[in-house]
């Protein structure tokens, strides 16, 4: 029987690295001089495609993006931590962990540019559709896991989600059927402090997120939401443990969420500019940066390939989002039935035969 001393997550965040780019040993293995420099380029590179795809949407090439800056080292500590074999179920405001996942920019971009609601394969990149309405991916993901475990196949699902996802309903059944079937799931919370404008505290009068895990019989950890290295410790170590069958993790990153909701918000209405500044010190990409210079991982000319990196991938983002989308409207009939309704057949004839008239008339 499981204890709930076992149970519980530590008192105060698990870290690696804090503010300052100090080591701050604790329980956590610190990851291994490779992977601390390839989340500083995963991250270098998130952040330069969020700040493009956030210039895409004043230009009017997205109809809305809901920015991640100061929410990398959650995204891309998961990712890279990810097996080639799991899955990544993720939510509207991860795109960084979906390229991160080597998922092309513009397929990431289609369902914020107004397209299709998923633009990429799911089973090629073993990426999830994004989810827009809060916590229905923690669903999906306890299912995928499951299926995994009943067929005996050597999966995780990684499922992202917000605090105000944990004030849904989809999150507690999920919790509660993971923890009761052992699911191999792990549950990241990007806990960034509000549901769009709904601070934490008038979503929940639990201390910590984390401590919601308990009552579900499931393991909790808690963890600095911008320390990447302290993040990729955490899931990694979550992920072996699904694996090996000793069922799901709820962790809590604690993070910020530098720009507002989506470029829609008005984030002052709400917030204090002292608070993002504060938040702003705790920078995840500047404390890896400070990190590796002083441990002599990282120098100028390496930063400097990394940032050319970044260069290149918002330029390839700009070239394919300012290609105009080439639409056949005869896909608004596809892949809604598997075999269509004759009303589905006779709405489709019949606004195709509207475009073939309109067609003749302009000829």
């Amino acid at each position: 029987m499981t204890t709930i001393e076992a149970l519980l997550p530590s008192t105060t965040p698990l870290g690696l690295i804090d503010a300052e780019g100090q080591a701050c040993p604790g329980e956590l293995a610190m990851p291994d001089a490779a992977v601390l420099l390839e989340l500083y380029r995963r991250m270098t590179i998130g952040r330069r495609f969020d700040a493009q795809a956030t210039a895409l949407t004043k230009q009017g090439r997205l109809a809305v993006y809901p920015s991640s800056h100061g929410q990398e080292a959650c995204q891309i500590g998961a990712v890279l931590a990810l097996r080639e074999q799991d899955w990544l179920f993720p939510t509207y405001r991860d795109c960084v962990a979906i390229v991160s996942r080597a998922v092309p920019p513009a397929e990431v971009l289609s369902l914020l540019r107004g397209d299709w609601h998923c633009g990429y394969d799911p089973h090629e990149h073993r990426v999830a559709p994004q989810c827009t309405p809060l916590a229905t991916n923690t669903l999906h993901a306890v299912g995928l896991g499951h299926a995994a475990r009943l067929k005996g196949e050597d999966q995780v699902a990684v499922v992202l989600l917000g605090d105000g996802a944990t004030s849904e309903g989809d999150t507690h059944e999920a919790l509660n059927f993971a923890a009761v079937w052992k699911a191999p799931v792990v549950f990241l919370v990007q806990n960034n402090g509000y549901a769009i404008s709904v601070p934490l505290e008038k979503q929940t009068a639990a201390p910590r997120l984390a401590y919601k895990g308990v009552g579900y019989g499931m393991r909790s950890r808690l963890v600095d939401g911008n320390d990447a290295a302290a993040v990729h410790a955490v899931v990694s170590e979550a992920i072996a443990h699904a694996a090996a069958g000793e069922g799901p993790t709820l962790i809590e990153a604690l993070t910020y969420r530098i720009e507002a909701h989506t470029n829609a918000d008005d984030a002052t209405r709400y917030r204090e500019a002292e608070e993002v500044q504060a938040w702003l010190r705790r920078d995840p990409l500047s404390r890896l940066d400070a990190y590796l210079r002083a441990a002599g991982i990282l120098d100028d000319a390496v930063a400097s390939d990394f940032a050319e990196q970044a260069e290149r991938f918002a330029t390839t983002v700009r070239e394919q989002m300012n290609a105009d989308a080439v639409l056949d409207p005869a896909e608004l009939f596809e892949h809604v039935y598997a075999q269509p309704t004759p009303a589905l057949v006779a709405q489709r004839d019949e606004l195709l035969g509207e475009l073939a008239e309109i067609a003749r008339e302009a000829a």
